[in-house]
């Protein structure tokens, strides 16, 4: 754990993998749910993290204490429990108000983390773009405004006692309020620099936009082989490791499917809870995924079907949340080379509308390819042009955005059969025959 300049203890940025013998993080976890004791995606986080797991209790309540997280009865039983594991550092599955953190630290008699801190601090050490550093750190500071305590409070009783005066506001107060300024200061530099780099990406997607290629991007829960996915399918070399949240910065490579060109784009991982300060952080970011003409939901087929069926509304309730839930999309069941042919019809019976792929063996990916196409075929306007030869500019660009098309030469220019997007049809609409 490392103690910031505001007085917060979080996990250090580091996803190396606890050394042999004592960890030097420990980690007893802790959590309040209405039924069952899964906490294996905290545990992944964790590890992730470089955190060792050494214990967990669970509190079955129908929302957590509003003080204290656990009740008072339970607080006590994890105490004694996180002694006796060796633990240094307890760990819970929600976002707490500093209230709660607060009081469970003082009760516990040791560090608090909760599970947006958590996963704040993963993002923290994968960002490796400017502009992921910079909306990880504008989630942080967001995050831990309101937690800002404990270095000054030990000088706020030597401000005056007389009362309603200036007097009354010791150095101590003073520093706190000057670290919130400064928070508060830095925030809005970095939400214009955030500004800027939306400007910047809204003119790359201009020019895409005038080229008129197809963009699908890739969401889907972290860790559902998204990369894989990509290069598998463009012969990317986007980089793959199995560890949440391994690709932060958005990856858009092109996509050839029976002569049209498609952009395909590698977006953020999805996850349960995921921090409304990283929603709104990362909003340049997950724009790409708003503003997709279609979207491809990627999803761990060789999770268990309840724990699919969680990935897949937590990645619904996301998309919503960012604007993205009117997008097309298809549902891309990967990791199929994990399952036996049992598990796959059953997969098939429970997801019909799935498309079954395995991105490492390369199976099922032609299949994906076609439901692309045809999925942008339905949207395709049939066109009969004649192009002069003088417009061999225009028919170059005719030949990129349609793909396969029919055309013959003619005394009077080049008469062309297409089918075309609507929007790059009515950009040819003066060649039009019979216009």
């Amino acid at each position: 754990m490392e103690r910031s300049r505001n007085g917060r203890t979080t996990p250090t940025r580091s996803g190396a993998t606890p050394t042999e013998g004592r960890a030097k993080q420990r980690a007893y976890l802790i959590a309040a749910l209405d039924e069952g004791e899964d906490l294996s995606e905290l545990r992944e986080l964790l590890s992730t993290a470089g955190v060792a797991v050494v214990g967990q209790a669970v509190q079955h309540r129908d929302k957590p204490h509003p003080n204290t997280y656990l009740g008072p009865g339970k607080l006590l039983e994890v105490k004694d429990a996180a002694k006796a594991a060796d633990a240094n550092v307890v760990v819970v599955d929600d976002e707490l108000s500093p209230r709660q953190e607060r009081n469970l630290e003082k009760d516990l008699g040791m560090s608090v983390v909760d599970r947006t801190a958590t996963i704040l601090d993963i993002f923290a050490a994968h960002a490796n773009t400017a502009e992921g550093k910079l909306q990880v750190e504008l989630a942080q500071l967001e995050y831990n405004l309101a937690r800002m305590r404990g270095l000054w409070t030990h000088l706020e009783r030597l401000g005056g006692v007389s009362s309603g005066g200036f007097a009354t506001r010791g150095p101590g107060e003073s520093q706190i309020e000057t670290d919130r300024r400064l928070a508060r200061d830095r925030i809005a530099a970095l939400r214009r620099r955030l500004e800027h780099v939306k400007g910047t990406r809204a003119v790359q997607r201009a020019e895409r936009e005038r080229a008129h290629l197809p963009q699908v991007a890739i969401a889907g829960y972290t860790n559902a082989g998204k990369s894989t996915l990509l290069n598998a399918m463009t012969g990317a070399d986007v980089g793959v490791r199995d560890r949440l949240f391994h690709t932060l910065d958005p990856t858009t490579r092109q996509l050839q499917i029976d002569g049209r060109p498609y952009l395909l784009t590698d977006t953020v991982g999805f996850i349960r809870k995921l921090p409304h300060q990283l929603v709104d952080a990362f909003g340049a970011t997950l724009e790409e995924t708003r503003l997709a003409d279609l979207i491809l939901h990627v999803v761990d087929a060789s999770a268990d079907e309840d724990e699919l069926w969680e990935m897949l509304r937590s990645v619904e309730e996301t998309l919503e949340a960012i604007g993205a839930g009117d997008r097309p999309r298809l549902l891309v069941l990967n990791k199929v080379d994990a399952l036996d042919e049992e598990r796959r019809q059953a997969l098939w019976l429970q997801h019909p509308d799935g498309i079954q792929v395995s991105a490492l063996s390369g199976e099922g990916l032609e299949q994906l390819s076609r439901a692309i196409e045809e999925a942008f075929v339905r949207t395709l306007e049939p066109v009969e042009l004649l192009l002069p030869y003088s417009e061999g500019g225009r028919l170059a660009e005719l030949h990129d955005v349609a793909g396969d098309l029919q055309r013959e030469d003619t005394a009077d220019g080049v008469h062309v059969f297409a089918r075309l997007p609507a929007a790059t049809a009515e950009r040819f609409s003066r060649f039009a025959v019979g216009r």
